[in-house]
């Protein structure tokens, strides 16, 4: 009787770990690259082992560190599957959320809630570098990714920058770029504040949450070329369908 047992090719030990992580980077950039839509099946094992000519323990431990990565999920006895794989927009560069998602290749869209002017309270003015009541356009509205929403955020702008602002193009521009190519206002830096928050009633309505669901919160400052505060948001962002990222060095 002949065993069914399909056993690994002659290779030397200190090929192994090449020959794995080159099976598992070619599946990863088949799936980064849209060859495999989220939730298409990935071949069979025994696909993966013929395509191949390596052993099951091989081919499980690619996919071990595909699901790993969260690129891949599996199913008991029906297989591997591509995971809905999270957008993200990196935290290292100043730009507007419509500016990091196009090349990407994403649709974005604004909901306008409300653009109004406002006085503006103590947190406002402090940040902003106004009196306390000083009118300030306020701008809110609901970012949708793919045709899903992913974030609130809570703008405050001084009056002479805000007045530049019109409903109709809120929906598709992002505020950095109205105020650098309409308001000839160059953006310098910006500083940030991370935590996390818990969605109320009236904010999990708009993202399509449950109340009380974990979401990413992010305060941020932008300053003109000049160092003068210009633009002081709130951004409240779910965990579930969006990521930030950020490379640090050691210096």
């Amino acid at each position: 009787m002949t065993s069914s047992v399909r056993s690994e090719p002659a290779v030397p030990a200190a090929s192994q770990p090449t020959l794995h992580r080159r099976i598992r980077e070619e599946l990863r950039e088949r799936i980064l690259c849209g060859a495999w839509q989220p939730h298409e099946r990935l071949p069979s094992e025994s696909a993966l082992m013929a395509q191949y000519g390596v052993s099951r323990i091989t081919v499980r431990q690619a996919l071990g560190d595909l699901e790993s990565a969260r690129l891949i999920f599996k199913v008991p006895g029906k297989g591997s599957f591509v995971a809905q794989s999270k957008p993200f927009q990196e935290l290292g560069r100043l730009q507007g959320f419509a500016e990091a998602m196009g090349p990407l290749g994403h649709d974005t869209f604004n909901r306008l809630l409300s653009l109004q002017t406002v006085a503006a309270d103590a947190r406002v003015a402090e940040r902003l570098r106004l009196d306390v009541g000083t009118p300030v356009t306020e701008v809110r509205r609901v970012r949708h990714l793919d045709h899903r929403p992913v974030s609130l955020d809570v703008t405050w702008l001084p009056l002479h920058l805000g007045r530049r602002l019109r409903s109709d193009e809120l929906a598709t521009r992002d505020i950095f770029l109205i105020l650098e190519n309409d308001c000839a206002t160059p953006l310098g830096h910006a500083d940030l504040a991370l935590d996390a928050v818990s969605a109320d009633a009236q904010t999990a309505a708009l993202l399509g949450l449950p109340p009380g669901a974990p979401m990413l919160h992010i305060e941020r400052l932008t300053h003109d070329r000049e160092g003068r505060p210009i633009d002081y948001e709130h951004l409240y962002c779910r965990s579930d369908t969006f990521q930030y990222r950020m490379r640090l060095q050691r210096r």
